[in-house]
């Protein structure tokens, strides 16, 4: 059962009945509308939000959490901040007073030292030689675009962001931006109601900012090398600006994804490229959403003198896929494949408060799961064989690390 209801302030919230569970989660997504004035303002306000409000400290928060049992998450995604938090069926009103004192009066006031403290994590994540390659690849991807806004860019700019910087940017988001809220549980729904209006109906709102994200364009290809002197393999991304969510193309790609690199044992990468000929332990592709594209990457760890073959691996494998059509067998067990996969992803209450909450940050309606499943149900052979041709014969970006 589920059921939604909005608040004048601009929070949409929807509530789901999960009978005889123990444990109530709640999910509360803040859209991103905006892109930052300096790469990095967004992560420090994620970092800072539970780090002391006006009406506790740091200390008393992770006490609080730590005596009443209650998991806390917070995200920094490119399109939306994402809270979390799930407790015993019977703290949920503390749980909820908890989220609200820490959404609407977080302070900022560590900023020096949770930026001195980030500073120093992003320099140590990227001593992976995987890391780095992937903030290559992105950051060539989305050159000049917000969502190019890499760890790499965040070293370079950080110094330039002010404790000010961080401020505005929430209030911004927290009084203009769409607010969804999701929560799964097995209460009454008119005790939902009444805490969400309690606990967050008083969060200003001064008109709904529009999405100033433009779409970004890949304009020729690129690639771009980096060397690790004591990296051991070579690490290879390659990728493309795909469409995402709003296109017809969305479910035929989710399963030309599958069947390339995403399922596995079973993939076309994995078969051919590692066990037939062994150029990787790894080796997969995945198909990531936004809210205003889709990107599409291949990614392998190799000996550095693989780097040329597996990049024509790539091409060979995308090539099958182009000039003939999969068969009914591989295709149904790619649909399978997908739509099994739905049950794990919905299996606990923060799980699907997550879900939910997901699905409304993207605009795409609280019953998208069922909507996916006949998108995928539908996909033909030739759906597939279009969507290769279409979609990688297109302009790529080649990141690769090697000693």
């Amino acid at each position: 059962m589920i059921k939604t209801f909005d608040l004048d302030n601009n929070l949409s919230a929807v509530y789901k009945n999960s009978p005889n569970t123990p444990r109530i989660a709640v999910t509360l997504n803040m859209a991103v509308d905006k892109p930052e004035r300096c790469a990095g303002i967004y992560s420090l306000i994620n970092r800072l939000l539970s780090q002391g409000t006006s009406n506790r400290s740091a200390e008393q928060i992770a006490n609080e959490l730590d005596e009443n049992a209650i998991e806390f998450y917070s995200d920094s995604k490119q399109d939306y901040f994402r809270l979390r938090m799930i407790c015993l069926n019977e703290d949920f009103e503390k749980m909820m007073e908890l989220l609200a004192d820490i959404v609407k009066n977080t302070t900022f006031e560590d900023f020096d030292k949770e930026k001195v403290k980030m500073q120093g994590e992003i320099t140590a994540d990227l001593d992976s030689a995987r890391i780095k390659a992937q903030d290559n690849f992105i950051r060539t991807l989305f050159d000049g675009h917000y969502y190019g806004n890499t760890l790499t860019k965040i070293l370079e700019n950080i110094d330039n962001i002010t404790k000010d910087d961080v401020i505005n940017s929430y209030k911004q988001i927290l009084s203009s931006g769409e607010k969804f809220m999701a929560v799964v549980g097995d209460i009454p729904f008119e005790t939902v109601q009444k805490s969400v209006a309690d606990n967050f109906g008083d969060i200003p709102y001064l008109g709904k900012s529009e999405c100033e994200f433009a779409t970004p364009v890949l304009e020729k290809s690129k690639r771009s090398d980096i060397i690790k002197k004591d990296a051991n393999q070579a690490q290879i991304y390659q990728g493309w600006i795909v469409p995402g969510y709003e296109s017809e193309d969305y479910a035929p790609l989710v399963v030309f994804n599958n069947i390339l690199g995403s399922s596995g044992l079973s993939s076309r990468l994995f078969v051919n490229l590692r066990d037939k000929k062994g150029l990787a332990y790894t080796v997969r592709s995945s198909y990531e959403m936004y809210k205003v594209c889709g990107n599409f990457c291949i990614y392998i760890a190799t000996e550095p003198s693989n780097i040329q073959i597996s990049l024509d691996g790539f091409m060979d494998e995308i090539a099958k896929l182009q000039d003939e059509l999969v068969s009914e067998t591989e295709l149904k067990n790619a649909k399978n494949n997908i739509i099994g996969k739905q049950q794990f992803i919905t299996e606990t209450n923060i799980q699907r408060s997550n879900q939910l909450a997901y699905y409304a940050a993207m605009h795409l309606g609280y019953d998208y799961q069922e909507k996916f499943i006949d998108l995928i149900r539908n996909v033909t052979a030739e759906d597939v064989q279009r969507v290769a041709k279409k979609h990688f014969v297109q302009d790529s970006v080649i990141s690769v690390l090697r000693p």
